[in-house]
């Protein structure tokens, strides 16, 4: 097993899904909320797995070691996130007008 975990901030995470085509065995994008996540440390080689760190546009994939994880996956279930793609109250659909021909 490799020295250090990959780790996904989610609040970051855009849901551009870059990471699951290149690394599909270890990111995942989560149904619910539209964002990437780490499902499995080992399941791709750690070449791919920076391949999609390298991809991220957004930077929200890292390298961090193995006792860290529990803090982070911590953090991340008691952080307010926002579905993404959906309109919310917060951020309502903007309509635009429609040109007229």
């Amino acid at each position: 097993m490799r020295q250090k975990a990959v780790w996904v901030d989610e609040a970051v995470c855009i849901g551009c899904r870059y990471c699951t085509h290149v690394a599909a065995n270890t990111f995942l994008v989560e149904e619910d909320w539209g964002r990437s996540r780490a499902i499995r440390q080992d399941g791709d080689s750690t070449e791919r797995i920076q391949e999609a760190i390298d991809t991220c546009p957004v930077d929200c994939i890292h390298w961090v070691s193995y006792e860290e994880l529990p803090e982070l996956e911590e953090q991340t279930r008691h952080q307010e996130l926002q579905p993404l793609g959906l309109p919310t109250p917060s951020r309502p659909r903007r309509t635009l007008p429609r040109a007229h021909a």
